[in-house]
């Protein structure tokens, strides 16, 4: 069984050999507008459509000569890679539609950062992106450019330009640079490739975030992780690049934001009860290009939405301690990490029996610091708020 890329082109961009298999197999499997550039082909003809399985079916039952014809490189984001788990191919691809477009904008692309929207939530595409100096992005109807361009300015990702690529090898093939402005605001056809660009170097933010460099609650300024402590939670969290991570009590949301930094290919969830915190931390999010879950609620309340963590921070859990370290325990993946922050020996203790009697490995760092400020042509210390920091590991027959 064969399968063959195919451009917008048709017959015309492929290899003698391969228009030669396409004649001579018993079965042309393919999408609708790929059987329409073989109107010649007299036997049968399969078309693509809806879900997979009724066809990974038939195809693992068909004894006759088989050829499918799919878009560009069957593995790139294509079909070769689901079937070629299920049954026996040749894949013979095509020029990919990434490649056409850089070499329509005359750019190198080994150093791109590619990206599919295609049929994928736009969450999550700003810490993605953030201080790449090259992005292939491939779109949808939804995820269209003018989508794409309206959320980088939310985000004040301007830095970018853009370049469009669409019907490549088509008829109707058109390719353009553009500004973001200009591409929020054009029509273009629903086959399209989007690369982005850096027009001016704008690298990413290093972990350690100031804490003015966040919006809070005023006049109580100070409802936030420090940036010392926050560096010492993320630690202990050994968060990793695909990394789910919850948030409980995010209030600024500055451990999300930098957790959405580090685990940029997975996905952030926050919690917070207070509204107006929960303002900032939206504000703070588009302030810091980290885009992520953010809702309204006490915890444990509403953390049924959130997928399977790895890691979990609690930064306040306001009261009803036990039932909310047995709901996020129990959900917690194993081998997962919980970080609390405590600031009370009490609740120290509180949590350290129902951590233990959750069967979890529990250890603490007591985190006593003070930053220098200057007093006059002199410098003193000022202390911050002692705080206990919890780290519990989930075993791996929880």
């Amino acid at each position: 069984m064969k399968m063959i890329g195919i451009g917008d082109n048709g017959a015309a961009g492929l290899l003698p050999q391969y228009i030669e298999w396409i004649h001579e197999c018993d079965v042309l499997v393919g999408g609708e507008r790929h059987l329409q550039f073989f109107p010649s082909f007299k036997k049968e003809k399969r078309v693509i459509k809806g879900g997979l399985s009724a066809l990974v079916a038939d195809l693992q039952e068909e004894t006759r000569n088989v050829v499918i014809l799919v878009s560009g490189d069957p593995l790139f984001y294509g079909l070769g890679s689901v079937l070629a788990k299920k049954i026996s191919l040749e894949i013979y691809p095509y020029t990919s539609s990434v490649q056409l477009a850089f070499s329509n904008m005359q750019e190198s692309w080994q150093d791109a950062y590619i990206v599919s929207l295609h049929g994928r939530s736009i969450k999550g595409f700003a810490q993605k992106i953030d201080g790449r100096k090259k992005v292939a992005v491939l779109t949808d109807d939804t995820n269209s450019p003018q989508a794409i361009a309206a959320y980088l300015k939310r985000y004040n990702m301007t830095e970018y330009d853009a370049f469009v690529a669409e019907n490549l090898q088509g008829e109707d093939e058109r390719c353009r640079f553009l500004s973001l402005d200009d591409m929020e605001q054009a029509p273009f056809s629903p086959l399209n490739v989007v690369i982005l660009k850096q027009r001016t170097v704008i690298e990413r933010s290093s972990i350690g975030i100031p804490d003015d460099a966040f919006l809070q609650r005023k006049p109580d300024k100070g409802l936030i992780t420090k940036k010392e402590i926050r560096t010492l939670c993320l630690q202990e969290l050994e968060l990793k690049e695909t990394s789910i991570v919850w948030d409980i009590g995010t209030c600024t949301g500055s451990v999300a934001i930098e957790a959405a930094k580090i685990a940029r290919e997975g996905a952030v969830y926050a919690i917070e009860k207070n509204e107006g915190d929960l303002e900032n931390c939206l504000e703070n999010q588009l302030k810091h290009r980290a885009d992520f879950t953010a809702v309204l609620g006490k915890a444990p309340d509403r953390l049924e939405e959130f997928p399977d963590p790895n890691a979990i921070f609690i930064g306040g859990n306001g009261g009803n301690m036990e039932h909310l370290l047995e709901t996020c325990i129990t959900r917690l993946q194993p081998n997962g990490r919980l970080v609390m922050n405590i600031a009370t020996i009490e609740n120290l203790a509180e949590a350290m029996q129902h951590l233990k009697a959750l069967g979890c490995e529990v250890s603490i760092l007591q985190a006593q610091l003070s930053r220098s400020k200057p007093i006059l042509h002199l410098t003193r210390f000022e202390p911050l708020n002692p705080i206990y920091i919890v780290t519990a590991k989930k075993g791996t027959n929880e």
